[in-house]
């Protein structure tokens, strides 16, 4: 009709022109001689046109409708062909032919056009017209296609008659939109009712198999596809490979992969992917390479893909170029799928800039493609992953939760914090702030930027919908902020809230028991452990045997370590720093030579334990030793925790002067705990010298420290120079300079309480006299002197 129109126009335009030519006197062609001819021709081109849009069945006798509509569907103008159906409906009340419905059927499958389906189908319930087996299995497999499941069982259950593939596609239909279940049960009605299956019925049943958690039952359809005559077919064999890989399976996948004698790209590109997925990037570069060696076999932008990932894994950027390279040479440089990941192997890898290239060379990226470059730039360039975003939004492409997710990943620093709210502002404006991870990453955002306030309004939005993440991240956020009491009361109100713990959590509320020295709380945790019948895993464990270390219970400790069927280097290192800070040298020493005999490997805080152990037992030359081993053979750089261990070996031994020779060689500037460690030793042996210039560093890092000015006081005093003395106390009464007392703490009843020095503001201040005046009268009573005793 548009055609005709458009035709009908053309014509008149030229009358109309010729006919204002006419009425023109001073045109050339006034005559109307000259007109006749043209608007006759018009005139007669539009009765031949109204004939043919007004006529009730505009063909002629030896090209039918079912000719017409076959043929358009054979030439795959699918919709042409459905066109052409509507127009015959509209002109003729008869029935077409059964292979036209079949081709129409197919069309409707092919387009995925629910609609048009239902109205064939009801053109052929309006005549009575009943199909045969093979046009009802058409029908059935455009039901099942088009996602109408309800629609699909109806035309199965009816069939008077069926065969395999009646059967296939009801369970292709079931497995494709993701009723595995109806589909196996499915397919053992079928097994009963006597029929085989085909290798489409097993490419169906497995890849619903792949869906289910049942690896028993992939074992036994494995087995029965190997026992039926289509057990050797590729479509069969590559379900099974894919199978496996969703079941993490990747021997069985191989076993399955190098029995198949003809492989096909899905063969290969399910195993590269698998590979890639799975935690064996290089095995999957290995099967892409010996793809590409057979030049029978041309990549795809999945297997790009999958390639590209697997870079991205092993951050391997050298060998990603090389791909991409390939990528280009097939002709796939800008497409889509294999530029998303390409985009994100390069900034995985920090090439932000290539990147960037490469996102810029997508045609026409849709949302998939803009996350992905977002994503690439959050972790490394925060500020231009906004500007991404900026650009997205400009596209008119409306964003989703993995955008903000990504968001809030770029804003995750304590400079970002600004630019975070605005994209919290944002969240809420969309109405992602009912996306339980969504709000997950606001709370891991916030506490990340040190803003544990906001963190905790974020958490009481999220309310009784929080899921063991939101507990876990706002318990992760409390301990980074040094909050254990709010670490052990969150966690009272989740056990309330009958979510239960997982070894994120108890190891969380561990650490945190250990900070307060709590053994009350950190015992009845492990008891609840053991109650709830939880696996320990080696986190928790360890984090068992920090706590049990810091509350002083070494026994415990050693107990636990000893539970442990494969103690990793983090049990090791625990124990052993454990004793060492516990002034159990020798013990400590004695595990390290164990640890070290069954080949495995120290660590940084392994070493920090050792030279611990070797400073309180004054093992000199054996930490020198130790030190230097270290570096040569573990190839691990000295930290300030290292170094600080190291003066303290030097300076406990008397050794001041090398302490401070080694200070002076530190790679990196000493901060005040290494200066502190010096000036402390000095106190002891009484060197003047270098305890002054120890004093006079700390008090550069930190001018009005307490602890410092104090200790050189002790000096002065120690060494009978009383004028220096009072000269110190005077600068720093001025400075209104006091020293911090010492603490010391206790817990009875899940209740701790902190003493200092002459302390007379505890509640029970009173009873705690009179306890201590009856210890000293009973010491009396024994004939002690009670300034010995506490001496």
């Amino acid at each position: 009709m548009a055609f005709i129109r458009t035709l009908n126009s053309i014509y008149f335009v030229t009358v109309a022109s010729d006919a204002i030519d006419f009425f023109n006197p001073f045109s050339p062609s006034t005559s109307i001689k000259n007109f006749k001819p043209q608007l006759h021709l018009a005139l007669s081109h539009i009765r031949l046109n109204t004939q043919l849009v007004f006529s009730p069945c505009p063909v002629t006798e030896h090209y039918s409708h079912d000719d017409k509509i076959i043929s358009l569907c054979k030439k795959n103008l699918h919709r042409e062909a459905l066109q052409a159906f509507n127009v015959f409906q509209k002109c003729s009340s008869s029935p077409l032919k059964s292979i036209t419905y079949t081709h129409l059927i197919n069309a409707c499958s092919s387009l995925r056009s629910l609609e048009h389906g239902r109205k064939i189908h009801r053109h052929m319930l309006t005549f009575n017209y009943q199909p045969d087996m093979i046009l009802q299995n058409h029908i059935l497999n455009m039901y099942g296609k088009c996602g109408s499941l309800k629609e699909a069982r109806n035309i199965f259950d009816a069939m008077l008659l069926k065969n395999v593939v009646s059967w296939t596609s009801m369970i292709s239909a079931y497995s494709h939109y993701g009723q595995e279940d109806n589909a196996i049960t499915l397919y053992v009605q079928m097994l009963r009712s006597g029929y085989i299956p085909d290798h489409f019925t097993f490419g169906s049943v497995v890849k619903s198999c792949s869906g289910l958690d049942d690896f028993m039952l992939a074992r036994q359809l494995h087995a029965h596809v190997l026992k039926s005559e289509y057990g050797g077919h590729l479509i069969a064999q590559n379900a099974l490979i894919s199978m496996y890989t969703k079941f993490s399976q990747m021997a069985d996948a191989k076993n399955v992969f190098s029995r198949i004698i003809i492989k096909d790209l899905i063969s290969w590109g399910s195993m590269i992917a698998g590979f890639s997925q799975l935690g064996y990037e290089l095995e999957g570069l290995c099967h892409f390479r010996e793809m590409l060696s057979q030049p029978v076999y041309q990549p795809n932008e999945f297997v790009f893909g999958s390639a590209f990932s697997a870079c991205s894994k092993l951050l391997e950027p050298n060998c990603g170029r090389q791909i991409h390279g390939l990528c280009i040479k097939f002709g796939l440089g800008s497409d889509l799928f294999a530029g998303c990941s390409l985009c994100d192997m390069y900034a995985k890898c920090g090439f932000l800039g290539s990147a960037r290239t490469v996102f810029y060379h997508i045609e026409k990226p849709d949302l998939v493609a803009w996350n992905a470059i977002i994503a690439g730039l959050s972790v490394g360039d925060a500020k231009e992953s906004l500007s991404f975003f900026s650009q997205m939004r400009r596209t008119g492409l409306v964003p989703n939760d993995v955008t903000v997710l990504s968001l809030l990943c770029a804003c995750s620093e304590p400079v970002m914090l600004n630019q975070g709210m605005q994209v919290h502002s944002y969240i809420v404006k969309m109405g992602f702030d009912f996306d339980i991870p969504v709000c997950n990453s606001l709370l891991s955002m916030y506490s990340k930027c040190s803003n544990l306030n906001d963190a905790l309004k974020v958490f009481e939005g999220i309310g009784n919908n929080a899921d063991i993440v939101s507990w876990n991240t706002m318990l992760t956020a409390c301990l980074q902020q040094n909050q254990a009491g709010e670490v052990l009361r969150l966690t009272k109100l989740m056990l309330a809230s009958h979510i239960k713990p997982d070894h994120v959590t108890l190891t969380n509320v561990l650490v945190s028991s250990g900070q307060i020295a709590s053994y009350e709380v950190g015992s009845q945790v492990h008891c609840f452990i053991i109650k709830s019948g939880l696996n320990l895993d080696t986190s928790v464990s360890n984090a068992l045997i920090n706590m049990y270390m810091k509350c002083g219970s070494l026994g415990c400790a050693r107990k636990m370590f000893g539970s442990i069927d494969n103690p990793d280097i983090i049990s090791w290192s625990s124990l052993i720093v454990g004793f060492a800070q516990a002034g159990c040298g020798e013990e400590a020493f004695k595990l390290f030579q164990t640890m070290r005999g069954l080949d495995i490997k120290p660590n940084e805080i392994t070493f920090v334990g050792i030279l611990t152990a070797c400073s309180h037992i004054g093992m000199v030359e054996e930490g020198l030793k130790l030190y230097r081993t270290m570096q040569v053979e573990y190839g691990i750089s000295p930290t300030k925790e290292h170094c600080s261990c190291m003066v303290d070996l030097l300076a406990r031994a008397g050794c001041l002067d090398e302490a401070e020779d080694f200070i002076k060689q530190i790679p990196f500037d000493p901060d005040i705990v290494v200066w502190k460690t010096l000036l402390a030793a000095c106190k002891v042996h009484g060197n003047l010298e270098v305890g002054k210039r120890a004093a006079e560093n700390v008090l550069k890092i930190d001018p009005s420290n307490s602890a410092a000015l104090v200790m050189l006081c002790n000096i002065h005093a120690s060494s009978c120079r009383w004028k220096d003395f009072a000269q110190l106390r005077s600068s720093m009464r001025q400075m209104n300079v006091s020293k911090i007392p010492g603490q010391s703490w206790i817990e009875i009843k899940d209740k701790v309480h902190v003493f200092l020095a002459e302390d007379s503001l505890h509640p029970e201040r009173a009873k705690i006299y009179t306890m201590l005046e009856e210890l000293m009268c009973q010491i009396l009573d024994y004939g002690r002197d009670p300034m010995q005793v506490t001496k």
